[in-house]
């Protein structure tokens, strides 16, 4: 299964193009020679710079605009214009620029997608345009061949609900992280919106919304829009991976469940938070000492992050010793309706595979003094949940309580890095889904981990593509797991981080993608020959942005 892609050669890119093609384009790093060989001569000013010199005028742009958003705006034009030296400042930046590229900032650049648009970046597909020819749509394209998909309908983009077209940026955004964080070269990488409509009335009706201005796309046609766009990616791009990115919960497990034995595709909502989630508990247990088949785990939120956690948790948890009914009697959800449990009638199967034999309970409080959780695990979208009370009565019942709270962008975030070690005397294990910068609390300096899916999916990919795996199993989300916590130091622990610092992404996904891709082998999934050192060749195959 060839993934690979080829470059167009100097010969076939002249002239202006040299300029406009993102992934050629030097700017003012073409030399004097190729200046003139590629007919470019006087259109740049007359000093070559060097790719360190451009970067170096790029951060002073970047650091010099005032908020979050514009700085967003900014690298979006580079790209656009430069690819190479986009990844550049990128990574060697990574702590400092992820927040922007990503979450947090990607949230605001996705409320504000039909304002902000400029350029012309992925593919959308409009249901109401588009049915019946997306194959044709695929080969517009211009890249010669694709490795990695990611799609999203818009559904629940974030903790900020429907967002229909304007949820591009998510999709953009990941496939960003695939390059900068795994190394997979841009070229291999395609970002899609599928226009199913929104019910989002607001955004439907703004005059500059951009999407199609229909009530979203439901049950059959549907179902058929996505058998037809699946079918064409086999078609165009024979053994591309597909990566399924926020759409809302009950699409996105249907989704899984129909397609994970017919390509090679995952859910990284569900099941890269899970391997994250898992990854963050195996690392807290070193600093409690409490062994994952010792926790019980409070998640608050029922979608598919906190459901691909429970799921994985409940697996390793069996590898512990448990059975499947002891591991899920220590995993209680909690969603908007209330807990889940037996005596609901309106459980999808998705959730009531964990519903609890249980009495019903009035609040958060409450649920805490009856179950007696260790850990607190919120992805709810609802921004402060974990009030004061909430958080003394964690610390009351556990010397040290683990709380993460996981739900993006920061506005949602279930409580803040300060409040967690505030309200529980410093002792909580704490990480968040949203950057928080470091609490001086009880005369120490708290270090909050990120709990990122950036620590898994792009290593995840890069494993798959070196192995050429047909498929995507729940035991290379396991493995991934295991490698991401191993990667947390004892310098890490000790400052209360439970989750590397971003600066060390590449390192992170090169363990990742070896553990994924032995996988990969060992269940006969793996159709290229095995490298004899899968680390290596992980390490070996990462895109290094320099000039050619």
């Amino acid at each position: 299964m060839d993934r690979s892609v080829a470059l167009p050669g100097p010969d076939e890119v002249r002239g202006a193009r040299c300029l406009n093609d993102p992934l050629f384009n030097k700017g003012t790093a073409f030399t004097r020679d190729e200046r003139l060989r590629l007919g470019i001569e006087g259109l740049l000013p007359p000093r070559v710079e060097s790719l360190n010199e451009q970067a170096a005028r790029v951060l002073v742009n970047v650091r010099g605009k005032t908020s979050p958003l514009e700085k967003y705006l900014y690298l979006s034009a580079l790209r656009a214009g430069n690819e190479t030296l986009f990844c550049r400042v990128v990574l060697d930046q990574l702590e400092e620029m992820l927040p922007i590229i990503y979450t947090p900032t990607v949230g605001e650049a996705c409320l504000e997608w039909n304002r902000i648009y400029e350029r012309p970046r992925g593919l959308y597909i409009s249901a109401a345009q588009h049915r019946g020819r997306i194959a044709q749509l695929l080969r517009n394209w211009p890249g010669r061949r694709v490795g990695i998909i990611v799609v999203t309908d818009g559904g629940r983009v974030l903790g900020l609900g429907d967002l229909g077209a304007n949820g591009m940026g998510i999709p953009v955004g990941k496939l960003s992280l695939y390059t900068l964080c795994a190394g997979v070269r841009p070229e291999l990488c395609l970002p899609v919106t599928l226009d199913v409509g929104t019910d989002n009335e607001p955004l439907r009706c703004d005059p500059l919304y951009l999407g199609e201005r229909e009530r979203r796309m439901t049950a059959e046609p549907w179902d058929a829009l996505l058998e037809e766009f699946l079918a064409a990616t086999q078609t165009v791009f024979p053994g591309v991976i597909v990566q399924f990115e926020d759409f809302n919960t009950a699409c996105a497990f249907r989704l899984l469940q129909r397609y994970r034995d017919r390509l090679c595709c995952f859910n990284d909502d569900v099941q890269g938070t899970g391997a994250m989630g898992l990854a963050g508990l195996y690392t807290a247990g070193r600093i409690t000492g409490r062994k994952l088949s010792g926790q019980r785990i409070l998640f608050v939120g029922a979608g598919e992050a906190c459901l691909g956690i429970g799921n994985i948790v409940v697996a390793a948890m069996q590898r512990e010793g448990w059975s499947e009914a002891e591991a899920k009697q220590r995993c209680l959800f909690l969603d908007s309706q209330g807990l889940v449990i037996t005596s609901r009638k309106d459980l999808p199967e998705h959730k009531r595979r964990f519903a609890q034999d249980r009495g019903a309970l009035p609040d958060l409080s409450a649920v805490i003094e009856n179950f007696k959780p260790t850990a607190l695990i919120g992805a709810s979208g609802k921004g402060g949940l974990f009030t004061e009370s909430v958080l003394r009565a964690m610390a009351r019942l556990n010397e040290r309580p683990l709380v993460f709270a996981l739900s993006n962008p920061t506005s949602k975030a279930e409580c803040t890095a300060e409040q967690a070690y505030a309200w529980t005397e410093g002792r909580a294990v704490f990480a968040s889904g949203s950057p928080f910068d470091p609490v001086p609390f009880g005369g120490r300096v708290h270090a909050p981990g990120q709990g990122n899916n950036s620590f898994v999916f792009p290593g995840v990919g890069l494993g798959l593509l070196i192995s050429g795996s047909r498929r995507v199993t729940d035991e290379m989300f396991f493995a991934a797991a295991q490698a991401l916590a191993a990667r947390v130091s004892e310098a890490d622990l000790e400052r209360g981080r439970i989750f590397p610092v971003a600066a060390r992404m590449r390192e992170v996904a090169v363990q990742v993608a070896a553990a994924v891709a032995a996988v990969a082998y060992a269940q006969d999934h793996a159709t290229r020959p095995r490298p004899l050192d899968l680390r290596a060749e992980a390490a070996r195959v990462m895109y290094e942005p320099q000039y050619a």
